[in-house]
């Protein structure tokens, strides 16, 4: 059997270790995937709450401003029409759905990430060792690919996703039943 001069161990051994190693990585991906997504996904739950704001403020703003029980307070009729018609362009600048939008892409898509990486270690690693390194380099480029496009997620938005997982709202039922001893570690 051949022994590999650099490290003393046969092929077999090699492999083993390679894949190992792979499946060590999945796992750092499946875990980063989950803290972007994670992230991502109580950012977005903020800016739907300021859009929500800069929406409705503005209707209740024109009550105001239009009611009879301001009439005789000029400058509180008057702020609340100024404010009525700033907050609308306010929001128009922020452009709060385009982002919306494009940041629950990018949560959706690391989701999806995690799932696969998660997959690739669980399964993939258990059957042929080539086709475990073609699905990693498949999943490493779309991670690449969704890294090139991702915004910078506010470290606040992070520090709740960290919260959250510690928490364990991710951890799923059948993780804690099934046994580790038979899966790669």
């Amino acid at each position: 059997m051949a022994r590999d001069i650099r490290t003393g161990h046969s092929k077999e051994a090699v492999m083993e270790l390679a894949v190992q190693a792979l499946v060590d990585e999945c796992k750092r991906q499946d875990e980063s995937c989950l803290y972007t997504s994670t992230a991502l996904f109580e950012w977005i739950k903020y800016l739907r709450l300021w859009r929500k704001i800069l929406i409705t403020t503005p209707i209740i703003l024109s009550a105001i401003a239009a009611s009879a029980m301001v009439k005789h307070y000029e400058w509180i009729a008057g702020s609340a029409a100024l404010l009525a018609g700033i907050l609308p362009a306010i929001l128009r600048a922020l452009d709060l759905d385009k982002d919306l939008a494009a940041i629950a892409r990018q949560a959706n898509q690391y989701k999806i990430l995690q799932d696969r990486f998660r997959q690739s270690w669980r399964v993939c690693a258990l059957g042929n060792s080539e086709e475990f390194k073609r699905d990693f380099k498949a999943n490493m480029k779309m991670m690449d690919d969704l890294r090139l496009a991702s915004p910078a997620v506010p470290d606040r938005f992070f520090a709740k996703a960290q919260q959250k997982i510690g928490k364990g709202h991710y951890d799923f039922a059948v993780d804690a039943k099934s046994s580790e001893s038979t899966l790669p570690v």
